[in-house]
């Protein structure tokens, strides 16, 4: 199993619904984690981990409509 950017679930990089497709749950949950992760850290560090992750994780096969 391999980690990527999501195609379907993107609000900004995809980040968090690769995230959501990796560990197979709602990609709302992973959202909120980010956002109060963010707070708990002063925002700035968890900026910094999302533009990183942002050019390091490649981008996901698109979805396909069945």
């Amino acid at each position: 199993k391999k980690l990527y950017r999501s195609a379907g679930q993107k609000m900004l990089g995809g980040i968090c619904g690769g995230l959501a497709e990796y560990f197979d749950v709602d990609v709302t949950i992973i959202r909120l984690l980010m956002v109060g992760t963010a707070f708990v850290t002063a925002v700035l560090p968890m900026t910094f981990f999302y533009i990183i992750a942002w050019i390091i994780v490649p981008q996901g096969p698109p979805k396909t409509q069945a």
